[in-house]
């Protein structure tokens, strides 16, 4: 069996910043780390995420990356999240399941979604 996917790194220009962004409307806590990276785990299961400082010559959300965080509704789900001030667009609709984007501080794309949730197709 290949091993599970256990980490994502983010190259981002601002780590502080994205790591409040995640701790705040994710529950990630922040671990700092020499070098200015910032160690992110989340407040139960799940893929902890690395943010690195962005390279010199690099640009926020140029590495393509798209991270999903599973919610049974995203219509109140994204309520929840306006209240926070972070707002989400409009919510679409795919096989079974919904989901709605936005974007970090650094520009990276994330997404809502219920797929996980989603029923099983009848085969």
């Amino acid at each position: 069996m290949p091993p599970p996917l256990t980490r994502l790194t983010l190259y981002v220009a601002d780590t502080t910043d994205v790591a409040h962004f995640y701790g705040r409307h994710f529950g990630y806590i922040a671990h700092p780390k020499p070098g200015g990276l910032i160690e992110l785990h989340p407040p139960g299961e799940g893929i902890h995420l690395l943010l690195h400082p962005l390279a010199k010559g690099r640009k926020s959300g140029q590495t393509l990356v798209k991270l999903s965080f599973y919610v049974v509704d995203v219509e109140e789900a994204k309520a929840t999240f306006a209240a926070q001030g972070l707002d989400f667009g409009p919510t679409h609709q795919g096989d079974g399941y919904q989901f709605s984007n936005s974007r970090d501080p650094a520009g990276n794309a994330i997404s809502i979604t219920s797929r996980v949730f989603a029923p099983e197709p009848i085969a």
